[in-house]
């Protein structure tokens, strides 16, 4: 019987910080770092900032030495500056929160005044000190609540309250459809388009790059309950914090300990009769529930705070029964602990250091319709995110900071019935038990075909043996027993882990130099992310009976083919041909960025000038270098190799803008950045050892007696055209803010997008690709002029191996973006608005999001369907809209605080479909509709318009003191719009054009929270 929610967060409370920050490798690594680092610093991307002016109304009164002095729940220690000849101060290296600023002039008059710090965001605070001889105490919100000064022109920041009173969701991912501009989208998955590939966003989880090494899509595990902070950048950016996002950026901070004791225990539920019930199937089948528990406070008063939490979501579905009988229900369980400690030693130095763990379960999945409850399939997955970051105030002109990060995700696919038996060349397959060997595929009888392959003697035969399976391993129905069921054990055990380690430092430095004022800032980053596969057989992994009716174009020499009754396929990393083990692929990318940026103010105008410079290494694996050798390598099986690595030179990224306020805060602003997104996949995907880590196949006799062992076909390897550019993007941003007094914010702008130079694997004879006596234009002339990627690709081949195919630069290959955008932010005392309307155009003939059958998937990035013969090159009908285009999309979010402790928050969007075409192979010579071979110019058709609007209610009830219990409604999709997206684009299918896809149902989720 299930605990209580408050009994069982409060027995898991108590150790969530120690098991968060757990003696593992990690956290003592940050421990070490921490030790030596003391004196050095925090990741400026956790953290805001104020700047501001202190005047007088005496013209002769110095305005120099004002000390400003910044206090915040938030913050161990106060920060203090002076102001400077003119009365200007930065407060640098804040972290969110609410601010309060008291000032002090050489009398010691003093006024004091609140101010909002949002991550990533530098907040604007002038002052007119009154020059009074006594003390005058003014506590107000001076200037802009609204104010906005980030790493880019298109920037947006929500606090906690924004967070929790919108109807988002528990997921990382349900904070993207707060990105204004942005789509809503239903992937689960891939990215959501934003003037660029969904592989080209970039997700930041305390600062911590949570995006899939090789493959860009976000990461599954991250959730928002831990969220304080959220900043979202779209385009514009300065030389500050290393985007190189393709799409939009985001970044959140998580909770924090404060000056004071403070926790909560929240139960929310999702019953199945919750949910509307999905298109095309009969009913919503899954039971969801969520428990969070927090706890935060002092350590040592002003000096260390900690806050800890636990987060237990769990779905449940009974499953059907199969025609083998009953089977175990479907279970979905994660334990997540996070613990985060906040130093400050001095009033100059804070650091931070936290530990994410998270273990996911899942048991009972995947059971087909004629299998038994011994073949299912669970799965598991391991996150761990360790931050160490630290910020040092030199001066009150000098700041270093600096993050070291560590991500890891391991997942993999688990058969629920594990078997004990391991698979050996030298042995074989007990044929009397074959339930405890794998994965058998029981047979079903054969019909003799006077046309076929094999004689009406040896379907007899096949028969007899495959009726003594069925009638020991088929299941009955109608009283008789039937085959082409499963039963035994689900075959195999997939096993993807992915990891990233991160250090980067900062140091910025304010400064006068005549009439301008500089803010420059330095940065340097190291990252390093890898991906390790492996696939292993769960016995003997699938088996299946032959009866002697072997393949005619199989190779059975040694033996007669008649004596092949079974076959098995084993992964080889299980079971290698030469008795030595294999190990699994290892793929890695290391990234090294410089950055330095000068914002220069003179007057009303702002001048950006930045330059974030990279430089990107692949490394595969199954080769060595040797000098002498066409190819300059020699084969080595799981040996690390340098694949290709960009040249400085090519990914230089400038960041220019100005900016001019013609009236107060209102401003005009121009900005163009070059961005080289850095999500690639050819690190396993062009790496030789790809084909030697192939399945075996296994044909055996009568008494399990291995008769051949040969590998499957595999990719292989593939070599690199020379002087490829790296994929890049230009961006071009006009635009304009006005502010409407303090509650009201409007900013319009129009962006252009321009991406180019992709890499794909091709064909290397591609550009010679015959087109006679196929309906279509062939390739263009200047382009066949070309001749081949690789010029001596076939001597590299006769040396080492590898594939036909290589990795090239896309001829003409080019995406574009055009965006006019209109914006309006509002927060007043109870209440706050935001209110976009989007026009946009995304088009060319590279679609990233849009390069196999199923796209919502962790497709290979520049290994894909695209450039696989006709129909699939860049001249191909490819020219067009491109999948992720939405032409208008309005988004509506906020909330309303009633005057009876209740809060009031809705989410509204409307957005254009989805464009598509059909596919069709016959034009380009094939007999039948082909995966991604275009029919029709790209984007030809469009699905529709998709509208949907979720609300909540929160009530709280406030009682003895701090004490609070709150109930909440979240009702998402209100009225149940599920349109289809995803369209078939198979032209000869009967389905041809119908939804594959469709937006979420209606649900309803119900919470209780208890806050002291």
């Amino acid at each position: 019987m299930k605990q209580h929610a408050s009994t069982l967060a409060m027995s898991y409370i108590a150790k969530a910080t120690n098991n968060a920050l757990r003696a593992k490798k990690t956290a003592l690594t940050g421990v070490v770092m921490a030790a030596a680092l003391a004196s050095a610093p925090a990741f400026a991307n956790l953290t805001g900032s104020i700047k501001g002016k202190v005047s007088s109304p005496e013209a002769q009164q110095s305005l120099a030495g004002i000390t400003v002095t910044a206090k915040s729940n938030v913050m161990p220690k106060p920060r203090t500056v002076v102001t400077r000849e003119d009365g200007s101060y930065d407060l640098p290296q804040l972290k969110p929160g609410t601010y309060e600023l008291t000032f002090t002039d050489k009398s010691g008059v003093t006024q004091t005044m609140t101010v909002d710090v949002l991550l990533e965001q530098t907040s604007s605070l002038n002052v007119t000190m009154g020059g009074a001889k006594e003390n005058v105490e003014v506590i107000t919100v001076t200037g802009s609540k609204l104010f906005r000064e980030g790493k880019s022109s298109l920037t947006n920041s929500l606090g906690e309250e924004a967070i929790n009173s919108v109807p988002v969701g528990q997921d990382y991912r349900d904070l993207l459809k707060l990105v204004p501009g942005v789509e809503l989208s239903a992937n689960t998955i891939l990215g959501p388009s934003a003037g660029g590939s969904g592989v080209d966003n970039s997700y930041g989880f305390d600062g911590v790059n949570v995006s899939m090494p090789m493959f860009g899509n976000l990461a599954s595990e991250p959730s928002t309950h831990d969220v304080a902070y959220v900043t979202m950048d779209r385009g514009g950016a300065k030389a500050v914090g290393f985007n190189r996002s393709g799409g939009f950026s985001i970044n959140t901070v998580s909770k924090s300990g404060t000056d004071e004791f403070h926790g909560n225990v929240e139960y929310k539920i999702q019953p199945k009769s919750f949910v509307a019930t999905p298109v095309g199937e009969e009913s919503y089948e899954l039971d969801k529930s969520w428990l969070t528990a927090s706890l935060g406070g002092p350590l040592i008063e002003d000096t260390l705070y900690f806050y800890t939490s636990y987060y237990r979501p769990e779905e449940t579905k009974a499953n059907k029964a199969t025609a083998y009988g009953d089977v175990k229900d479907y279970e979905s369980i994660r334990d997540e602990y996070f613990g985060k400690l906040t130093w400050a030693p001095t009033d100059d130095i804070l650091i931070n250091i936290s530990q994410r763990i998270s273990d996911k379960e899942v048991k009972g999945d995947s059971i087909g319709a004629y299998e038994t409850d011994s073949v299912s399939v669970g799965s598991k997955a391991d996150q761990d995110i360790f931050t160490l970051d630290g910020s040092w105030i030199l001066s009150s002109a000098t700041t270093l900071s600096f993050q070291y990060s560590k991500f890891e995700l391991e997942t993999g696919s688990k058969p629920d019935t594990e078997l004990s038996v391991i698979p050996s060349l030298s042995s074989q397959i007990d044929i009397n038990n074959l339930t405890q060997m794998g994965y058998f595929s029981v047979p079903n009888l054969r019909e003799y075909d006077s046309e076929g392959a094999f004689t009406e003697e040896q379907i007899v035969s096949y028969n007899a043996g495959a009726t003594a399976l069925i009638n020991v391993y088929g299941y009955l129905e109608d009283g008789v027993m039937k085959g082409e069921g499963g039963v035994g054990a689900y075959a195999q055990y997939d096993n993807q882990n992915f990891y990233r380690d991160s250090f980067e430092i900062n140091l910025e430095h304010v400064f006068n130099w005549g009439e301008t004022y500089h803010t420059l800032h330095l940065g340097a980053k190291w990252e390093e992310g890898e991906e390790q596969i492996t696939r292993l057989s769960n016995g003997w992994g699938r088996i299946s009976y032959l009866g002697g009716l072997v393949d005619p174009d199989a190779d059975t020499e040694g033996f007669d083919p008649a004596d092949a009754i079974y076959r098995a396929h084993v992964q080889q990393m299980s079971l290698a041909t030469d008795g030595s083990s294999v190990s699994g692929i290892n793929s890695e990318m290391r990234s090294l960025n410089f950055e330095i940026n000068d914002t220069i103010e003179h007057g009303d105008w702002t001048y950006n000038i930045g330059l974030l410079v990279s430089q990107d290494t692949w490394y595969g694996q199954g080769l060595k270098e040797k000098s002498g050798t066409v190819s300059g390598y020699e084969l080595a099986p799981g040996h690390k190799y340098e694949m290709y690595k960009t040249d400085w030179s090519d990914m230089l990224q400038p960041r220019l803008g100005a900016t001019w306020n013609y009236a107060e805060q209102d401003s005009v602003f121009a900005n163009f950045a070059i961005y080289n997104p850095e999500a690639s996949s050819l690190a396993r995907a062009a790496s030789w050892d790809r084909n030697t880590r192939s399945e075996i196949e296994l044909l055996l006799d009568d008494s399990g007696n291995i008769l051949s062992a040969s590998p499957r076909r595999g990719s292989s390897g593939k070599a690199f055209q020379e002087g490829m550019k790296p994929r890049r993007i230009n961006e071009f941003t006009l635009g304009t803010t006005k502010y409407v007094g303090s509650d009201l914010v409007l900013r319009a702008h129009v962006r252009h997008r321009k991406g180019m130079h992709f890499w794909e694997d091709m064909p290397n004879n591609a550009r010679l690709t015959d087109y006679s006596g196929v309906d279509a234009e062939g390739v263009p002339q200047h382009i066949a002029d070309k001749g081949l990627y690789v010029d001596n690709l076939a001597d590299i081949i006769a040396e080492i191996g590898g594939s036909s195919y290589v990795i090239a630069e896309v001829d003409g290959g080019e995406t574009k973006y055009w965006e006019a955008s209109i914006e309006a932010e509002y927060l007043g005392e109870n209440s706050y608005i935001n209110a976009s309307y989007v026009w946009s155009h995304y088009y060319g003939n590279f679609d990233q999001d849009n390069t196999t059958t199923s796209n919502d998937a962790n497709n290979f990035i520049g290994s894909s369907y695209y450039g696989d013969g006709r129909g699939r090159y860049s001249w191909d009908n490819r020219y067009g809209t491109l999948s992720g285009d939405k032409p208008h999309k309005v988004k509506v979010y906020g909330y309303y605080t009633v005057p009876w402790d209740a809060n009031i928050g809705a989410y509204f969007v409307f957005q254009s479909g989805q464009a598509w075409e059909a596919w069709d192979g016959t034009q380009y010579g094939y007999a039948s509709s082909h995966v991604s071979r275009y029919a029709e110019p790209a984007g030809s058709r469009r699905t529709a318009s998709h509208w949907q609007l979720d609300l909540n209610y929160t009530q709280d009830f406030k009682f003895s003191g701090d004490m609070e219990l709150q109930f909440r409604a979240d009702l998402f999709n209100v009225f149940n719009r599920q349109t289809g997206f995803n369209k078939n684009p198979y032209a000869q299918y009967d389905n041809f054009g119908e939804s594959r896809s469709y937006y979420n149902p209606r649900s309803l989720q119900l919470s209780v929270n208890f806050k002291f």
